[in-house]
């Protein structure tokens, strides 16, 4: 498991990671003010697709997921001012 994000506070995408296939498990944690935490995939690193609702987070959780070799990344939406998040896959 790789920490994608690591105390974010505003809006916008991590870093990309390249994942080898199979089945996977996404985590968010930390405190949401109101954003919510998606997991993404991309066949190419230009076209992002959410994964699904399962591991699109607007609090603490963890939701899985199935996927073929892609790229993954988390975009966070919605951030406030006491936004700080955290997450895994």
């Amino acid at each position: 498991m790789a920490r994608i994000l690591d105390s974010v506070t505003s809006d916008g995408s991590s870093a990309i990671v390249e994942w080898t296939g199979g089945t996977g498990t996404f985590w968010a944690w930390g405190t949401f003010g109101g954003a919510t935490v998606t997991l993404e995939a991309s066949p190419d690193g230009n076209h992002w697709i959410s994964v699904g609702p399962a591991v699109s987070l607007g609090r603490d959780g963890i939701g899985a997921f199935a996927l073929s070799p892609c790229k993954l990344r988390v975009t966070v939406t919605g951030a406030t001012g006491t936004t700080n998040v955290n997450a895994s896959a």
